[in-house]
């Protein structure tokens, strides 16, 4: 499903300057998460999942306990998740992931984004069809064939595997991610996952140049200093 799918995903930089806003969507992430599945990490493997990748990004440990202890008090803000896609710079595909306690605010700020970038924000499902609503998981070895057995007997839908520099890279539908890691756990002893995370992989790439790749740049920043946006996804190459 292409190597590159680290490439298709803009986070927010992991800049000095930006700590800060890293620290702030993982807290609300972990808060989400927290109060629908349970403040356990052991029973709730979504938000094991996450903490092991605050801790991978460096978000403090009171940072991630705030987010836990806040989740346990039932009360606070009630965040929903939001997506919104359309047509960035070069007429690329653009899928934006928010978590938000105000849907005008956030569709308002997205939109915003969108205007003054010279693209065009869309109804839902004018570019979603185009991406691929996938798990992601990367840990160390090479030994495919055994991957694929442990996924197949238990019953996972694998879309592809990919191996490349003693790394391995499941790929299958944002469903399977949870019975695919349980799947490999109990496969591999003491196995630990590089990459662990479900992404919206686009279908075909699109090449950007000139002038729309500093708008490109440009629309990707406004984007992550947007509070309620947690990832950005594209199909723009340059």
């Amino acid at each position: 499903m292409g190597r590159a799918y680290q490439n298709r995903k803009e986070s927010i930089a992991k800049t000095a300057a930006a700590k800060s806003k890293v620290y702030s969507k993982y807290g609300r992430q972990i808060y989400v998460v927290a109060k629908q599945g349970g403040v356990d990490p052991d029973a709730n493997l979504q938000l094991r999942g996450l903490i092991d990748s605050a801790k991978k990004d460096q978000v403090p440990a009171h940072v991630i306990e705030k987010a836990i202890d806040k989740a346990k008090g039932g009360a606070g803000e009630d965040y929903a998740p939001a997506v919104y896609e359309g047509f960035g710079p070069g007429n690329c595909m653009v899928m934006v992931e928010c978590l938000t306690d105000n849907p005008a605010r956030t569709f308002g700020e997205v939109r915003n984004c969108f205007t003054k970038t010279k693209s065009k924000i869309g109804a839902p499902g004018s570019v979603a069809h185009m991406f691929d609503h996938c798990a992601i998981i990367a840990f160390a070895g090479d030994d495919e064939d055994a991957v694929l057995e442990a996924l197949m007997m238990a019953d996972v839908d694998v879309s592809d595997i990919e191996v490349e520099d003693g790394k391995l890279t499941v790929f299958a539908p944002h469903t399977e991610s949870h019975k695919a890691k349980v799947a490999l756990q109990e496969a591999f002893e003491g196995i630990e996952f590089e990459v662990d995370e479900v992404q919206y992989l686009p279908q075909i790439m699109t090449t950007i140049g000139g002038d729309d790749v500093a708008m490109m740049e440009k629309f990707l920043d406004m984007l992550n200093d947007c509070d309620d946006v947690q990832n950005v996804y594209h199909n723009a190459e340059w």
